[in-house]
């Protein structure tokens, strides 16, 4: 077990998305997950049907008792729903985690459409928690909120990758998804950096918890050192087999394999 990740994310009753999908995502690439739970959900693979918001105080707690004792190789930043949730993030980062690397997933609105994000939060995000970001991993809809730009074609996801660089992240995996096509694009951009990832896109309705296991494959692999292109190739790598092998649990949207990497034990 190497690299050490602290997820401050929301939990996923159904167990796709997610800290459950970060911590078996985290532990089946061989790292170690621990867990600030920023708010509950009651959801399946159909929707999200309860949000209930954990105290931000506690919150902070969680992530103090942490990184104060067992320490973190990075930190993985998921569901943030309120402005006082933002700020009592950024103020526990500030105070004990200037140095660990951060990646941020800048999650918005669940697979159903459910908003995960008090829209008076994305300000407050942008100012403190943006400039701090080793990576941000937005999709479509979360680069479109976070930089006023139309992303309707791959041919401008280098524009508007670009415009969320200038806000500050040293890094920015714009992820194409959302837009039409077999062709999967992701574009994975640094100052001194670009790299182009394209996939052929996997005929599946079991993808639910997608964005969340991608950013934190990426943040075990900056955890284990690895340097940010060569985490993100394994991550996708991850990703896909994933969802090449996803069970179909549910009526809806199914979870992912995360444990694909993992050898049954036997007893």
């Amino acid at each position: 077990m190497h690299g050490r990740v602290l997820i401050i994310a929301g939990s996923d009753s159904g167990g796709g998305a997610g800290i459950q999908a970060d911590i078996k995502t985290v532990t089946a690439l061989g790292g170690y997950g621990a867990t600030a739970i920023t708010a509950l959900t009651a959801q399946n693979t159909r929707g999200v049907f309860g949000i209930l918001p954990i105290a931000p105080d506690f919150i902070a707690e969680q992530a103090r008792r942490v990184l104060t004792d067992i320490g973190a190789d990075c930190i993985k930043i998921g569901m943030l729903h309120s402005t006082a949730v933002i700020e009592a993030v950024a103020n526990i980062i500030d105070e004990l985690a200037g140095n660990i690397p951060l990646l941020l997933d800048p999650v918005m609105i669940a697979k159903d459409g459910t908003s995960l994000l008090d829209p008076a939060a994305l300000r407050v995000l942008k100012q403190r928690l943006l400039p701090r970001a080793t990576l941000i991993t937005p999709n479509i809809p979360e680069a479109e909120a976070l930089s006023d730009f139309k992303i309707d074609r791959p041919e401008v996801m280098s524009q508007a990758a670009s415009t969320l660089l200038a806000l500050g992240p040293a890094g920015v995996l714009l992820k194409g998804g959302h837009l039409p096509g077999r062709q999967l694009h992701d574009l994975l951009i640094t100052q001194d950096y670009q790299e182009n990832f394209q996939f052929q896109r996997i005929a599946s309705p079991h993808t639910h918890g997608t964005g969340c296991t991608l950013a934190s494959a990426i943040a075990a692999g900056l955890a284990q050192n690895r340097p940010l292109p060569e985490a993100v190739r394994r991550a996708h790598a991850y990703v896909q087999e994933a969802i090449r092998l996803a069970p179909g649990y549910g009526k809806g949207q199914g979870p992912l394999n995360h444990t694909h990497t993992v050898s049954p034990f036997e007893i």
